[in-house]
């Protein structure tokens, strides 16, 4: 985070940055991110939720330690942040949360963070709602695979990937993620899928019939994950 900091800086040298050191796993962790935006009398105009955390692997062979980390990062600290931020923020003013493609359909071998990425996605919209009289825009971005640490991270120690078969056809950089969330947020945009081919296939599935959808997440299943 310091040389994120330092690089920062020599980009834009007008542009104060800040690290708030917490574990967004604890409920003190969450907590501490705004006290300290209090402490320090910040009125901040935009939240990005972006922390994330998966599990590559079954649900029964999981870790439930590594469970409970995920429904705290994924969803708790999402909650508390938007709860404990929200009135603290100069308007108008904006919250971007970071869903997934998987919101679209059940993810075997990451059922837990699709369904951690499905809450984010009601909540968004539901906010979307609720602040919009309030000078208050928010919108959730779904990106399908996206090449960061996630993958990595997500990955059991001696464990294999993910199946990633037709992952080239969806992916997106990074750059692009953000820009189509921060476009959503500005144009009012509830939930955006960046990139056409994350959108179209979002589509698709979106209109499969439930059963056909789980057949063939059956037969990807069986065929390796």
């Amino acid at each position: 985070m310091e040389a994120l900091q330092a690089e920062l800086a020599e980009r834009a040298p007008k542009t104060a940055v800040c690290i708030c050191v917490a574990d967004l796993s604890t409920l003190d962790g969450q907590k501490a991110v705004s006290q300290w935006v209090r402490e320090n009398g910040f009125k901040p105009n935009v939240l990005i939720n972006n922390a994330g955390l998966g599990d590559y692997g079954s649900f029964v062979s999981a870790d439930m330690a590594r469970i409970r980390e995920q429904l705290e990062v994924n969803i708790a600290a999402v909650v508390q942040l938007c709860h404990d931020l929200t009135p603290l923020m100069a308007r108008p003013a904006g919250i971007l949360n970071v869903g997934s493609f998987s919101v679209e359909l059940p993810l075997p071998d990451l059922a837990v963070y699709a369904a951690t990425k499905a809450f984010v996605t009601s909540f968004s919209e539901a906010l979307a709602v609720e602040l919009a009289a309030e000078g208050v825009a928010v919108s959730c971005v779904c990106p399908g695979p996206t090449p960061t640490s996630f993958g990595a991270t997500a990955r059991r120690p001696g464990g294999r990937d993910t199946n990633r078969a037709g992952q080239e056809f969806l992916k997106q950089p990074p750059q692009k993620v953000v820009q189509a969330g921060l476009y959503a947020l500005e144009t009012g945009r509830a939930r955006v899928f960046p990139g056409f081919s994350v959108a179209l296939a979002a589509l698709v599935f979106r209109l499969l019939p439930r059963p056909l959808l789980r057949w063939l997440l059956r037969r990807r299943y069986q065929a390796g994950g």
